[in-house]
């Protein structure tokens, strides 16, 4: 016997929604944080893993007028007042949620004409640091461990020690807090940057812990490898497992010469919440090949 029609089940609906963007833009004002997602936002920068202060550009449209007047007033040229003014930026989708992609200090602002009225924000990480003068020395003979952690402690940053361990004689250092990282650099051999709220002590060749980031045409790669001095430069879309200092495994259909396995040392982004830009341009070091493992070394 047939099924009546009214009995008959209906086709499962097709999903035809892409995964809802989100980026976020965390301010402090007045030692309060204000968070904005509904509003225009549109974001550039650069995160290195050497000494050099990361980066960022930041354009937000129509602020409430008094969080507008308190960022244009406080880093203004003539404000004597140096505490920090903190931003978070987090980018990410619907499916998993945001993660942090830039943490900086506000350090310039300036603002477009109406009606739409825009902010930009140029932002440089741990800047406020540079303010003050302090003096550090540790006789005889001390850890780069120990040493990591001092300037960890000093600069307020989250510790992440993943280099081979040494003795250093007789360190010694005095200038602004932010500038012991790039005396911590000198000491050779090892790889030290700061990353958002994070102090990264590695080995030069290494790279950082968590999952390796698997990259091809069907996990987010735009585009082609090019190929650089030091390894590859990548185009794919953002995630919330790529991180500065990170491994990350290639595999390109068009170009197999560049499959491999690459420490990133530069990682730039560019996003937005309406158009069309949300992606990671990555610089990465060769430092094996598809067929071996990926050494912390």
């Amino acid at each position: 016997m047939s099924t009546p029609s009214s009995e008959i089940a209906a086709p499962p609906a097709v999903q035809t929604s892409l995964d809802e963007r989100l980026v976020t833009l965390s301010i402090e004002v007045n030692g309060k944080i204000k968070t904005y997602q509904d509003l225009y936002i549109a974001a550039s920068g650069v995160k290195y893993a050497n000494p050099l202060q990361n980066e960022a550009e930041i354009v937000i449209y129509n602020l409430d007028r008094a969080t507008q007047d308190y960022i244009l007033t406080e880093t203004s040229l003539y404000n004597a007042n140096f505490s920090p003014k903190a931003i978070i930026l987090k980018a990410g989708r619907k499916s998993y949620g945001t993660s942090v992609i830039y943490r900086g200090n506000i350090v310039y602002s300036s603002v477009s004409q109406p009606p739409d009225v825009g902010v930009t924000l140029k932002c440089l990480t741990g800047n406020f640091l540079k303010a003050g003068i302090i003096a550090r020395n540790q006789p005889g003979l001390a850890t780069v461990e120990q040493i990591s952690r001092a300037i960890a402690q000093d600069t307020g940053l989250r510790l992440e020690f993943l280099a081979l361990d040494k003795e250093v004689s007789n360190y010694a250092y005095a200038g602004d807090a932010l500038g012991q990282v790039v005396a911590l650099a000198a000491l050779g051999q090892i790889n030290a940057f700061v990353d958002d709220d994070t102090l990264v002590v590695k080995n030069v060749n290494g790279f950082r812990n968590g999952p390796v980031r698997q990259l091809s045409a069907a996990t987010g790669l735009i585009g082609i490898p090019q190929f650089t001095e030091r390894g590859v430069r990548v185009k794919f879309f953002i995630d919330n497992k790529t991180v500065l200092g990170g491994a990350l495994k290639l595999q390109s259909d068009i170009y197999p010469a560049a499959n491999g396995i690459y420490v990133i040392y530069q990682l730039a982004f560019q996003v937005t919440n309406r158009q069309v830009p949300f992606y990671y341009i990555a610089d990465c070091a060769r430092i094996g090949t598809t067929n071996e493992e990926a050494t912390n070394a």
